[in-house]
């Protein structure tokens, strides 16, 4: 997972759906270390969470990687029945899991994202769009599962007059797996954001917050960003024994 750049790699390109979350992170330092010519694509479609987009922004200036923010606000009443996208409704505090999460589900989200990013590929000759869906969020969130990855990839074969890849380098791993993977390769993941709410300090309490601590704790790691509250793993053990 994390060898050196093979001679074959250089000269080719791929653009890389990057959030600025601990996955695409991982995800755009893997296409990095392959010796891509890489091309960062970030999304502003409404997020409450519209801090990562900060963060994308200067983690690609610091690696000179070329970045665009695209603005699709305009689609945002198409996506607004989701908690990620409406400020009205409330954020559910809690582990990932179906019956308790869904309302973090952001309509057709990665196909949307994806249509874009293969447009963005063809429009530069880049053979590749990269992105991070993962084993953790099968459960929850369809278009981050296997099935919709080949249909995509089989999709974008088919689209244009030059066929694109669809590469999804973990797709069957988990966050802890993910995390693993760039602890490996040295990275520092203070330069990332996960939490759903945008305020100055992640809030460790939403799914997303916990997922990550989780996968932290799984690698006997420390998560370098501050947290208004972190949840305490004896204590909900303790209270879920009573």
């Amino acid at each position: 997972m994390t060898s050196s750049p093979s001679p074959k790699a250089a000269g080719r390109a791929t653009v890389v759906i990057y959030s600025g979350g601990m996955d695409s992170y991982t995800v755009l330092h893997r296409a990095l270390r392959e010796g891509l010519d890489v091309h960062a694509l970030s999304f502003d479609y409404g997020q409450r969470h519209a801090r990562e987009l900060e963060v994308a922004r200067r983690v690609c200036r610091g690696l000179s990687v070329p970045h665009q923010v695209v603005d699709i606000t305009a689609i945002h009443g198409l996506i607004d029945n989701s908690a990620l996208t409406d400020a009205g409704r409330a954020l559910p505090d809690a582990d990932y899991a179906e019956d308790n999460l869904q309302d973090t589900v952001v309509p057709n989200r990665n196909m949307i994202l994806l249509a874009l990013s293969i447009a963005k590929a063809v429009n530069i000759g880049a053979g590749r769009v990269d992105y991070g869906a993962h084993g953790g969020d099968h459960v929850l969130y369809p278009d981050c599962r296997p099935a919709f990855v080949e249909a995509m990839n089989a999709v974008a074969g088919i689209a244009n007059f030059e066929a694109v890849e669809i590469h999804a380098p973990y797709l069957h791993a988990s966050k802890a797996e993910i995390l693993a993977d760039g602890l490996a390769m040295g990275l520092d993941y203070a330069d990332t954001w996960t939490c759903y709410r945008g305020g100055r300090l992640a809030c460790g309490r939403c799914g997303s917050c916990r997922e990550r601590l989780a996968a932290f704790a799984a690698n006997d790691a420390t998560d370098p960003l501050p947290y208004c509250q972190q949840p305490d793993p004896a204590a909900e053990l303790a209270t879920g024994d009573a």
